[in-house]
């Protein structure tokens, strides 16, 4: 673990005083807002300042879906797949966002700034086809869109 991590985590720790396991998932979802993932080093320092058993914190860590154990991308994009996103060309959008990423299906980009998933339906049939990057949806997705709706989130056009 960093430096950096362990003062962020501390930081949460302290937020969240010391209450206990009532706390965990809030102290667990802090972290992930933090890391984009729940680093092993971060959850076994959680155990031993908060004195609960590793066995524990992964039980609700992987119990929860919006929890990961493994890295996500600072963007984290959803291609949806559903029928009405299929129909409307997603195998062809998600090949297009993995082939500019040099990533495929649930892998985060080297640099750590995106990942990409599949996800069987966001709910938005009407709009399809549909990714999202973080929480932003963008409807009717082409091929020929995804390169400008990636430089939206690449380093250079960041806050």
């Amino acid at each position: 673990m960093t430096a950096e991590q362990l003062a962020r985590t501390e930081r949460i720790l302290e937020k969240f005083g010391s209450r206990g396991e009532a706390m965990l998932i809030a102290i667990l979802q802090e972290v992930q807002k933090e890391e984009h993932y729940l680093p092993k080093e971060i959850l076994e320092s959680i155990s031993r300042k908060m004195d609960i058993p590793m066995t524990r914190i992964y039980a609700i860590a992987t119990f929860y879906k919006s929890f990961s154990l493994k890295p996500k991308g600072r963007h984290q994009i959803k291609v949806c797949t559903g029928t009405a996103c299929h129909i409307k060309g997603a195998a062809k959008n998600r090949d297009e966002i993995m082939r500019r990423l040099g990533i495929s299906d649930g892998e985060v980009t080297a640099d750590r700034n995106f990942s990409v998933e599949t996800v069987n339906c966001l709910g938005t049939c009407a709009l399809a086809p549909v990714i999202v990057v973080d929480d932003q949806y963008y409807d009717g997705i082409t091929p020929a869109k995804i390169k400008r709706t990636l430089e939206h989130y690449s380093e250079d056009h960041d806050e």
